[in-house]
């Protein structure tokens, strides 16, 4: 966990301040994977890592969603010598299956996603191979920021950091972000 945490920090990608979370909560601190991502060496490294904590689950394909989860998901799957596809936004804030990629019935899925706060995301994702007829062996996620707060996914799943990072709803924030604008850095 130190050494993902310490690449995050060495590449920019912790930020500190005042942020909006696709969630909606608020929140003092920000992952962004993009940041540490663009590097393709270190992306390879902790995707590998994440690959090796998903391993042991027998699955075909992995999945992710977009557009976060997209890098996570290519890297994965390359660590581990499966096909990759993503789910994509439909432009009223849900995700589908697009551009062609298709689902066998009984096809076993794994899903790599970058940062989870509530998990809707990975939620949504596993509900779309489920409905194609598809399994989820496992899902996982660099960071689980949860703080143990996740929803029951109906498979198991594995982070390479877990952190219970302070969160606000948005009626109820603290006096020290109460002044501070806020930013909403993540994927709209």
């Amino acid at each position: 966990m130190n050494e993902v945490l310490d690449l995050f920090r060495s590449t920019g990608a912790l930020l500190h301040g005042h942020f909006v979370l696709r969630s909606g909560l608020h929140s003092r601190e920000f992952f962004q994977c993009a940041l540490l991502l663009q590097d393709a060496a270190v992306a390879a490294k902790v995707c590998g890592m994440l690959a090796e904590k998903l391993r042991g689950f027998e699955a075909e394909t992995v999945v992710s969603p977009a557009v976060g989860g997209i890098i996570v998901g290519q890297e994965v799957a390359r660590h581990l010598g499966k096909r990759h596809i993503f789910v994509e936004k439909d432009g009223a804030g849900g995700l589908v299956l697009r551009r062609g990629f298709t689902i066998r019935p009984g096809e076993r899925f794994l899903v790599a996603e970058d940062v989870v706060t509530r998990g809707g995301r990975v939620q949504e994702t596993i509900q779309i191979i489920r409905d194609h007829g598809g399994v989820v062996a496992a899902a996982g996620s660099i960071v689980d920021r949860s703080g143990g707060q996740l929803p029951d996914f109906g498979c198991p799943f594995v982070s390479l950091v877990k952190m219970n990072v302070e969160t606000f709803e948005p009626g109820n924030l603290p006096e020290d972000l109460r002044g501070v604008p806020a930013v909403k850095p993540g994927s709209k």
